[in-house]
């Protein structure tokens, strides 16, 4: 699975480094027709952790992998053959469906995997992932140079070859034990209740809300950090990619061995308050960069990259163990569909909120960083309120011998 997601991610760098150009150049769409894409298709894709977590509590886990691993690579490969703008949309929308229902089920084939180490083999694999976007990205940059439709068609080819590359490899994983799914004989009475549905517990949904806020680090250094130095005086404007050079690096180099302090629940919870501070340290020192000259603004901009930075890795390590923690056995697949609804939220919120951060000025920077503090402070308290529960009492979904 490590493999895979070096795969993957690799392919998918080199599609995410040229996608707007290519509906730009290769297809001849507008700026407003590109940006109408994006958040369709987007926002169509948003449905697919929910249904592929459901999907994955009924049916074997790899072949719903493979399945849509061959979905994402039609999809790819149909963007090739039209410039047709409704064509465009549609493939569009079903890759995005794809990949967000891929990603779940990653994360729960993991979870069923690593059992009690799942907190480690996650900080791996973002390890992983992020060097396939390195190497993704720095693939398409170079063939950039050449700027031809044959160049960035190819890219996209290379893209759709990663997911047929990831389907083949998944053919080679073993199906995880599911705790959703045992044998069972004619002779089994049938269970008489049903299966535990995240939509109906209000507690793992609140969970969920405030989960949507603190993933919007992510929007930070896509949108944030960018326009932020696109429309500053004082910032020299090279300053964003090697900002995102240090993100990248950072995680790499870092993301395991911070792992450590969130290896059980009770640690991932506690994480919780440093993350708080994190997040309002980079909102205050995104708002004192436009506060002085050339330097000023490097030295503060540069601290607010390593405070989002540290954040991010903290929340993921957060997030993946408590997201499992608070979802019962017998529903694991649906419970982090409905988790995987926070990021999908996040890419349409997102670029609003840094937007709105960036248009009020330094001081909507500091209520950004202390509005996903605060947040995390509550999901702290909330947190504890879930987990102190009782257990839920519920069935596992049975498949029938006969």
């Amino acid at each position: 699975m490590l493999w895979i997601a070096l795969v993957d991610r690799t392919g998918s760098g080199l599609w995410a480094a040229v996608s707007v150009l290519y509906f730009t150049y290769v297809t001849g769409l507008s700026v407003t027709q590109v940006g109408t894409l994006a958040a369709v298709s987007g926002a169509i894709g948003i449905a697919g952790a929910p249904l592929g977590g459901r999907i994955a509590d009924r049916l074997p886990l790899t072949r719903v992998l493979i399945s849509l691993q061959i979905l994402r690579a039609l999809a790819s490969l149909a963007l090739l053959t039209t410039d047709n703008y409704a064509l465009l949309l549609a493939f569009s929308a079903v890759g995005s469906f794809g990949d967000r229902a891929a990603n779940v089920l990653t994360k729960l084939y993991a979870t069923r995997v690593s059992g009690p180490d799942r907190v480690r083999y996650q900080a791996v694999t973002r390890t992983v992932a992020n060097a396939g976007w390195a190497l993704g990205g720095l693939t398409a940059a170079a063939a950039l140079t050449i700027g031809t439709t044959t160049a960035y068609q190819w890219l996209l080819t290379g893209d759709a070859l990663s997911f047929v590359a990831a389907a083949l490899l998944t053919v080679r994983c073993a199906e995880p034990p599911s705790p959703a799914r045992m044998i069972a004989t004619s002779k089994d009475p049938a269970p008489t209740t049903r299966p535990a549905s995240p939509w109906r517990d209000r507690g793992y949904l609140a969970y969920v809300a405030t989960e949507t806020v603190l993933f919007l680090d992510d929007a930070v250094f896509k949108v944030g950090l960018p326009l932020w130095i696109a429309h500053s005086d004082q910032a020299p404007h090279g300053l964003a990619p090697l900002l995102m050079v240090v993100n990248n690096l950072m995680v790499v180099a870092l993301q395991v061995p911070l792992a450590r302090f969130g290896a059980t629940t009770a640690a991932a919870r506690s994480l919780l308050l440093p993350l708080s501070a994190a997040f309002a340290l980079g909102g205050v020192a995104m708002a004192l960069s436009a506060t002085g000259g050339a330097f000023t603004a490097t030295l503060f901009l540069t601290t607010s990259a390593v405070a989002f930075t540290v954040a991010e890795m903290l929340h993921a390590t957060v997030s993946w163990e408590l997201s499992v923690a608070l979802a019962p056995g017998t529903a694991q697949g649906a419970y982090l569909g409905v988790h995987g609804l926070a990021q999908s939220a996040q890419r349409s919120i997102g670029p609003l909120a840094v937007t709105a951060a960036i248009a009020t000025g330094p001081l909507g920077w500091t209520a950004f960083g202390a509005t996903i503090a605060l947040t995390c402070v509550f999901q702290h308290r909330l947190v504890r309120d879930q987990l102190s529960r009782t257990a839920l009492s519920v069935s596992p979904v049975t498949v029938s011998e006969h």
